[in-house]
């Protein structure tokens, strides 16, 4: 039988999930935690379009442009 290890931040959750005593509690933290994550990814994308020196109308350019790896259908 193999044993989970949970790291301390998972025991914490873990935790705090255990007080969680209804569907609309639940859906409160789901909501919670994913306002934190998407945080979390605008301010990193801020980051980044900082760095490289994009602007609003370097942004709507790439939004218009396919970027993706074209494949070869003649198999």
């Amino acid at each position: 039988m193999e044993t989970t290890v949970f790291n301390p931040i998972q025991l914490h959750l873990l935790q705090m999930f255990s007080h969680i005593d209804s569907e609309q509690e639940l859906k409160e933290v789901q909501q919670v935690l994913a306002d934190y994550y998407f945080k979390k990814v605008e301010q990193r994308a801020a980051e980044i379009s900082k760095q490289k020196g994009w602007t609003q109308e370097t942004l709507d350019n790439m939004s218009n442009n396919h970027f993706r790896t074209p494949y070869n259908n003649d198999r």
